[in-house]
């Protein structure tokens, strides 16, 4: 298994092997899975008690990736913890390939949940969190949304049972990159204000820089002090963060990039690695 010395140079790898499977594949989310990946970075390197040789080891912590299209950010991570060999990577959403458009428990090592229609990642995420008390675990499930995703009423079920179960190992984190694949979502159908919503829903909020992966981890650390709810960390994120052509762009939701795109991105994620 390959080093790092950090969750900063974990995400940089991640990045760039994002950027190398979307362009091999030739479609997919690049988005959303750049503006995501600080935050996986921190879990899978620094937080998370999940073993490569065991992924199914019944007291792990587990991942939901509600919003299920940044599929590329995880499988990234996981294949660079050796859940799986690197160079399957290149084989996303190719026909018996198990690395498909969205997350596949069944196929792929180290994902916990199918995910891909939005809001039923968070909902199944409360159902692993009361089980896990119901079983007498002392593990953390973590979830991970879209603020596009919160369009979706499920969202707010969700939320309202988490609060009700007082299910506070559950830590929720929110992609806040103020772009879905229609705009920003102030213009589509307007969820604002988040943070405001889920206090009022009985959530404890943290509100945090998603790509300061210091920032991050101490957000994690507060979270899981806290007693009788769950807690939604909001994190201000950029779309397409790390690929300057590609931050803020609503049109890199879903447009993998070509060959001449890729190389220039890929050239700069190097850079920034020196």
């Amino acid at each position: 298994m390959m080093k790092f010395a950090n969750a900063d140079e974990f995400a940089l790898h991640m990045r760039r092997e994002i950027i190398k499977m979307l362009a091999a594949s030739g479609s997919g989310h690049p988005g959303g899975s750049l503006s995501a990946t600080d935050i996986i970075a921190v879990l899978f390197h620094d937080e998370m008690n999940i073993d490569p040789q065991d992924p199914h080891k019944p007291d792990r912590d587990r991942f939901v990736l509600s919003k299920g299209h940044a599929a590329p950010a995880l499988y990234a991570a996981l294949a660079l913890l050796d859940f799986f060999p690197i160079e399957e990577l290149s084989q996303l959403r190719k026909l018996g390939s198990h690395l498909q458009g969205h997350p596949d428990m069944h196929k792929t090592p180290g994902v916990d949940m199918s995910t891909g229609s939005l809001g039923q990642g968070i909902s199944t995420a409360c159902g692993m969190a009361l089980a896990a008390k119901k079983d007498g675990l002392h593990n953390t499930i973590y979830a991970l949304l879209g603020d596009g995703e919160t369009e979706e009423g499920e969202v707010w079920e969700a939320a309202m049972f988490a609060a009700h179960y007082q299910l506070d190992n559950l830590i929720a984190f929110l992609d806040h990159n103020h772009l879905q694949i229609d705009g920003n979502p102030k213009d589509v159908l307007s969820p604002e204000p988040l943070n405001e919503k889920w206090r009022a829903f009985g959530w404890k909020v943290i509100e945090i820089d998603g790509h300061d992966t210091e920032q991050i981890k101490a957000a994690i650390k507060e979270a899981k002090e806290e007693q009788g709810r769950p807690v939604m960390i909001i994190a201000e994120t950029v779309k397409g963060k790390g690929v300057s052509f590609m931050e803020n762009q609503a049109g890199w939701h879903g447009m993998a990039l070509n060959a001449e795109q890729a190389e220039q991105a890929i050239s700069a994620l190097f850079w920034q690695g020196e």
